[in-house]
């Protein structure tokens, strides 16, 4: 299982449409900066400990029955944290720099794909039969390396992407530290 990218913050600091767009009435760089923070660094804690619960508990199981509730149950609450953040960024509206709608939307967006990644490997963990148990842990293997990949898949594409306002704002603030 993945940890989130510990580069998706500093991958946010250089975002903001290079090519024309408004500027957006809504919150400072330095107030929105801080909002993601608060949003990601409670969201990427929760995946970790998450993760290292199921790795510590699979192992221990007796049974795929109940490995197979471990991990459905670490990848529900990977998906319910990952929906939390998108929340809470999306709550925090658009930033005051040019192209912000583009820089909110890709943040959330990139959240919620990351959500319905998580969503769609619970449930197809969930679909897994125990009866055969070797059966079982190669279709988790299966899952788990397609999650990986929608994972993968989900990341922000900053390429055309830059805000020297934002990456100040993530560099200064201190729920960004």
């Amino acid at each position: 299982m993945r940890r989130p990218r510990a580069g998706f913050v500093p991958l946010l600091v250089v975002t903001a449409a290079v090519a024309g767009g408004c500027v957006a009435d809504g919150p400072p760089p330095r107030v929105w900066a801080a909002s993601v923070c608060s949003a990601l660094n409670p969201w990427r804690e929760e995946i970790a400990t998450l993760t290292t619960r199921a790795q510590q508990q699979t192992p221990t199981s007796t049974t795929p029955q109940q490995a197979k509730e471990n991990l459905v149950r670490m990848l529900e609450g990977a998906r319910d944290a990952s929906e939390k953040a998108r929340g809470r960024i999306a709550d925090a509206g658009v930033p005051e720099v040019e192209g912000g709608d583009a820089i909110a939307g890709g943040v959330t967006g990139s959240l919620a794909e990351v959500r319905d990644a998580y969503g769609r490997a619970g449930e197809a963990l969930r679909a897994l039969s125990t009866d055969d148990a070797s059966a079982f842990y190669q279709g988790v293997s299966t899952v788990m390396t397609q999650l990986q990949q929608e994972y993968d898949d989900s990341a922000l594409d900053t390429s055309e992407l830059r805000s020297t306002e934002l990456q100040q704002a993530f560099g200064e603030v201190p729920e960004c530290l």
